[in-house]
């Protein structure tokens, strides 16, 4: 018996890639998910969303909940600041999925008269047994290469220094598993800088930061520290989805209601606050 166990351990161990067992170690831990299978890259991004906020029509909702965003880069030009393709990371989670609490949620709201009965009371049903609460979740709205970065942007205060379509999920059980505001199709699109926004009307102008730099003894890892991201100029639309199929031509009306949307550019402002780190593909892989 215990033999046999022995060589189920044995066998188990050989049907994982060994690429599965390395993982970065060191100050290189944050690069576990760099696709360094991918000869193109010549950098290793990781940055992490620490704080900051987005305001989607009426509600505001605050970034609690760290989200990072990684994968690896190619500098189509030799400097620093030039031209960047955007790789994504080797889980293929490159926006995690954080939920973070809407204020409010669904409390206090009332289920339309015009709904139909069943609706009526689901609803009602939902909310007597305490699930109010909503969540909000960015999601990327397309592949990793419709991220755009410049660094040379970033640091300079001028421009858009990333770029990048995302929807935005809202979590509750009334609502379902498919409710969202912006698609695919149809996304909320980021343009984020470090400098003053040109936000149309009624929006006013907002600051942001280059943040810190800093380097290891290599440099093998650059870091920005601090990073203030932020972008008025953007348009919302409506959510889709929610209630799920038989529900959504009621439900997302609703959720229009509540959030305000949709709502044009000039009414919505998203900022967040990144530590930003990138690192040598090579010394990140010498390092598991």
């Amino acid at each position: 018996m215990r033999k046999l166990f022995l060589a189920m351990v044995v066998l188990g161990a050989l049907a994982v890639p060994s690429s599965a067992l390395a993982a970065p170690t060191g100050e290189y831990v944050n690069f576990a998910q760099c696709p360094l299978s991918n000869p193109a890259i010549n950098a290793c991004f990781y940055s992490k969303s620490t704080g900051g906020e987005v305001t989607t029509g009426a509600k505001t909702v605050q970034v609690k909940n760290p989200q990072v965003l990684q994968g690896g880069l190619d500098y189509l030009e030799e400097e620093f600041t030039g031209p960047i393709g955007f790789y994504g990371a080797a889980n293929g989670e490159t926006l995690s999925k954080t939920p973070q609490a809407v204020p409010g949620g669904l409390l206090g709201v009332t289920a339309p008269s015009w709904w139909p009965s069943i609706l009526r009371d689901l609803f009602n049903e939902t909310i007597n047994n305490g699930f109010t609460g909503v969540t909000a979740t960015v999601e990327l709205a397309g592949p990793a290469s419709a991220i755009k970065l410049n660094n040379g942007a970033a640091l300079a205060r001028v421009g858009t220094a990333l770029q990048m379509p995302v929807k935005i999920k809202l979590g509750n059980p009334f609502l379902g598993s498919n409710c969202y505001i912006g698609s695919n199709s149809n996304p909320i699109v980021w343009k984020f800088t470090t400098g003053t926004t040109s936000p149309p009307a009624p929006n006013t102008p907002i600051s942001g930061s280059a943040g810190t730099l800093s380097a290891n003894a290599g440099p093998t890892i650059l870091k920005v520290t601090g990073a203030k991201l932020v972008d008025n100029s953007f348009a919302v639309p409506g959510a889709s989805g929610c209630g799920g199929i038989l529900f959504s031509w009621a439900v997302d009306p609703l959720v229009n209601s509540i959030v305000g949307v949709p709502s044009p550019a000039g009414t919505n402002t998203a900022i967040l606050i990144n530590n930003i780190e990138y690192g040598d593909p090579a010394a990140v892989k010498a390092s598991e």
